[in-house]
């Protein structure tokens, strides 16, 4: 006779009736079973900056030729009329334009030979101390003239809640495929709010996913919790060329405008997990979401 594998505690409660805060239990730059920090791209103080901060930049992760390549993959994926029609692409809802193509490594030869690259795999394996897999891929289009944004959130609230990873153990990585100015809706980040878990009030709806792709509701932090990490760490907008790229931690607060200039703004976003912090049953949601959302078992190594 089986019985039931033990439940995982829940070191980060959300979606309840109130909103609440808890420190972060977890490190942010994982140690490998020696108690060291892992050898890899990064050096010791850009880790010490990504442990303090909960991000670090990179001027030109890929070079332009390469921004070309992965610029034309993009171009291609979203004109595809049978990509269009995916569950995996989601739509804008204004312009009805493609605004995102998930499980992109999975489509793609292209993205998938960018994903085991070892400037992009080798850092997060570094960051994270361990072997890792991919939690979520997708190329995001953010075309001008009125690509809507992203409300403030952490990725760890609805990971947690939604998708089941027990611990603070991931991290994603933004590549840009155009030029990030400060003007066309850019990533903004609160430095150091990755230290602090905000657990979000109000319970999951049904097939929240299908919304909370086009714009997020559940798992949003009231005004009043906003404005408090904001005055604590302050908010940092990313620039710069194609090819750039940003680390960040999976529960650093942040989010984007919209992009009302006529300069659009692509990226391909990957998010590696650690494979010692596999997903198990959600912690505040009826079921999870699908897979090209957020992977399910079994995980294979990013090799």
């Amino acid at each position: 006779m089986t019985t039931a594998p033990e439940r995982i505690a829940d070191l980060y409660p959300t979606r309840g009736t109130t909103e609440v805060s808890t420190p972060r239990q977890d490190p942010v730059v994982w140690a490998m079973p020696d108690g060291e920090w892992a050898q890899g791209p990064i050096d010791h103080a850009d880790l010490m900056g990504y442990e303090r901060d909960g991000f670090l930049t990179v001027d030109q992760l890929i070079t332009p030729d390469e921004v070309a390549t992965y610029r034309a993959e993009l171009d291609r994926l979203v004109s595809d009329p049978a990509i269009r029609a995916d569950e995996r692409s989601i739509i804008e809802p204004k312009s009805q334009d493609v605004r995102s193509v998930f499980e992109v490594h999975k489509i793609s030869e292209v993205f998938a030979k960018l994903v085991s690259d070892p400037r992009v795999v080798g850092r997060a394996r570094q960051i994270l101390g361990s072997e890792v897999y991919v939690h979520q891929s997708r190329i995001n289009v953010k075309p001008g003239f009125g690509a809507s944004g992203f409300y403030w959130h952490s990725d760890f609230e609805t990971w947690h809640a939604e998708d089941g990873l027990p611990n603070m153990r991931t991290v994603s990585v933004s590549i840009a495929l155009t030029e990030n100015y400060d003007t066309n809706g850019g990533l903004m980040i609160m430095p150091g709010s990755h230290k602090t878990f905000l657990g979000c009030a109000g319970a999951t709806p049904k097939d929240n996913y299908k919304k909370s792709l086009q714009m997020q509701d559940a798992g949003t932090p009231s005004d009043e919790a906003l404005t408090k990490l904001a005055d604590a760490h302050g908010i940092r907008l990313f620039t710069g060329k194609a090819g750039a790229a940003t680390w960040f931690d999976c529960n650093c607060m942040h989010g984007s405008g919209d992009n009302i200039t006529p300069y659009p703004r692509s990226n391909v976003f990957i998010v590696f997990n650690s494979m010692d912090n596999p997903a198990t049953d959600p912690f505040a949601a009826p079921v999870p979401r699908p897979e090209f959302i957020g992977a399910r078992p079994p995980f294979t190594p990013v090799r």
